[in-house]
């Protein structure tokens, strides 16, 4: 094999915005086609908007104007402007910014001095306009270049307008999803009363902040009032649901949704329990008390510390002691105001109470007959790496996935092309018991629900998750879309915040295969296959019904780098659990007169 020569013409120094499109992973997290909310796309439109968010906060601009017209976005806001003179290094000149000064910025949601330059960089066009006292100053960049500028005088209000293109040539072929713009805008008006944001001629706008916020996503749910504090630092909201295993949160810090949590969830948590147990005087267990919380808790920090530059996760350990004392007081004084609230939660804590003691009744006779010794679970082909694992690679750890497949000839065809080190494979018998509104000793009677929950380590909660990833991988016929609702509604059922937290998605198999003697094209769609059909002659087209029919040879590729998989989320949970009740309740009047109306 011939050497290479490393010498001093191998060593290369990128500038800035070179070295953001050559490793955008490493400030935008991950590109991603717009499937997945936590995709790059989505966080380039953030980025833009936290530093209108920022002027907000400090008091300038109520109101900020969003437009989004197939790949081009742009942010009006109203505040002060960038100062005309630094428009350009702004946007496109690194650690150029006003948000390390805290006379000006004192609790930014924005990347400090990097946000809007990575949008630039991963844009194909991007222009900038600064409105200020009657001037204005325009900068327009391809790829992070500069073009050109234009200044002059102006009657437009003060603030700044950005316009953007994500570049395709790094994103591929990519489309917003409607939904997930919309949750996060409303994410932007329950963290900021007062603010309102008007998105393609609609406004969002909210009176009460995260009380409006859980107000949406329980709607007649909750069993008491919610309970809503707010200070200058901290705000909080949280009430009790009917019918709910584990519990929910949504956390924030400085306008920054926190997926993963972090201290200040951990210490809300901890306040939740104080308060409530020195209320009653009672030592409950921490699950107990807990038990069917929907809570959503956004604190202001001066310099938070997260652990990865897309702030998924808050590390700061000096905010625990005055989260927790300042919860508690908070809930204690609404007990001693809300006595017949306060009675609700005493009945749905000594509720949960007996359901667990219960549970623990069955779980040892689960477990006593399954003789589970370490994980010999049945049907599951294991992978060498798992989530939470210390003595690891931690991203091949993160990376670690697991198939849910239906029957051994699809379970076969993933087990003999998966990545043995990330990929695990459990097989279903086949259909799975409905348990929509069921009890979770339901899982501790049937021994495939219970090795399924088992494999997955959840059974004291996500916590305890071993894979990055739960793929759902059924085939693409009525049996396989019903496996798949019978496994949404197991998660949904028992395991909600395994949803919540992104882990659960379904694989994207293809459906058609389009070929002749010399070219090959996989469709994941009949536009895709009439496409391909056009394009390749004499092609001959096969219909997959099943992932069994698919040559192990060929399906590698489908569950490698190109994987395609939907993430299954929630929009509120109150909808999803009316859409459940819908499709997976007992003969409703309602999937009656749908089926009736839609069968022919």
């Amino acid at each position: 094999m011939a050497k290479t020569t490393y010498d001093e013409s191998k060593i290369l120094t990128l500038s800035a915005l070179e070295h953001i499109r050559k490793r955008p992973g490493m400030y935008i997290g991950r590109l991603g086609n717009g499937t997945h909310v936590d995709d790059g796309i989505y966080i380039l439109l953030k980025e833009v908007v936290d530093n209108s968010i920022d002027e907000f906060i400090m008091g300038y601009g109520s109101r900020i104007v969003i437009r989004l017209k197939e790949s081009e976005v742009s942010v009006r806001d109203f505040g002060r402007g960038i100062p005309l003179g630094k428009v350009v290094d702004c946007v496109s000149i690194i650690n150029t910014g006003a948000k390390y000064s805290d006379d000006v910025f004192q609790f930014s949601v924005g990347l400090n001095g990097v946000g809007t330059k990575a949008v630039n960089a991963l844009s194909s066009h991007f222009q900038v306009t600064s409105y200020r006292e009657g001037k204005y100053s325009t900068a327009i960049f391809e790829k992070g270049i500069l073009i050109r500028e234009k200044t002059g005088k102006t009657e437009e209000a003060d603030g700044t307008e950005v316009l953007f293109t994500p570049d395709p040539e790094l994103f591929g072929e990519y489309s917003y999803n409607e939904d997930f713009v919309i949750s996060r805008i409303w994410s932007y008006a329950y963290l900021n009363t007062g603010l309102t944001i008007n998105y393609n001629n609609r406004a969002y706008k909210s009176s009460n902040g995260l009380y409006d916020l859980l107000d949406k996503e329980v709607g007649t749910e909750n069993l008491y009032s919610i309970i809503h504090y707010q200070s200058k630092q901290l705000e909080f909201a949280l009430t009790h649901v009917t019918g709910s295993y584990g519990e929910n949160y949504f956390s924030y810090v400085n306008g920054q949704h926190t997926n993963d949590g972090g201290t200040h969830q951990s210490a809300f948590k901890e306040g939740i329990l104080k308060g409530i147990n020195e209320y009653f005087k009672k030592n409950w267990a921490p699950q107990d008390v807990r038990e069917g919380v929907v809570g959503a808790i956004a604190v202001k920090i001066k310099e938070p510390v997260f652990e990865s530059q897309t702030k998924n996760k808050l590390s700061n350990t000096e905010i625990r002691t005055w989260i927790v004392n300042e919860v508690k007081d908070a809930i204690i004084d609404f007990l001693l105001k809300n006595t017949a609230e306060a009675e609700k939660i005493n009945q749905k804590i000594l509720n949960n109470e007996k359901l667990r003691k219960e549970l623990n009744e069955v779980k040892k006779g689960a477990r006593e007959s399954a003789k589970k010794v370490s994980l010999n679970i049945p049907k599951l082909k294991d992978c060498k790496y798992h989530l939470g694992q210390s003595n690891a690679h931690q991203e091949a750890c993160e990376s670690s996935m697991i198939f849910l497949t239906e029957g051994d000839s699809a379970s076969g065809t993933i087990t003999k092309t998966r990545d043995v080190m990330t990929q695990a494979v459990f097989s279903l018998r086949g259909k799975i018991v409905n348990v929509f509104g069921k009890k979770k000793t339901e899982i501790y009677k049937n021994a495939e629900l219970y090795n399924m929950m088992v494999a997955l380590g959840i059974e004291n909660g996500v916590e305890g998750l071993r894979y990055g990833k739960v793929i759902i991988a059924t085939d693409a016929d009525t049996d396989g879309f019903h496996i798949r609702n019978l496994l949404m509604t197991y998660f949904l059922t028992y395991f909600e915040d395994l949803v919540l937290s992104g882990r659960l998605y379904i694989l994207e198999t293809p459906l058609f295969r389009v070929r002749n003697k010399t070219q090959t094209v996989y469709c994941y769609s009949e536009k895709e296959r009439d496409h391909a059909t056009s394009q390749i002659r004499n092609s001959e087209v096969t219909r997959f019904k099943g992932l069994g029919e698919i040559d192990p040879k060929e399906f590698g590729q489908f569950i490698g780098e190109d994987m395609r998989l939907l993430p299954v989320s929630i929009v509120g949970m109150n909808e999803m659990h009316k859409t459940m009740e819908f499709y997976m309740g007992s003969n409703t009047p309602e999937r009656r007169d749908f089926i009736m109306e839609n069968l022919i």
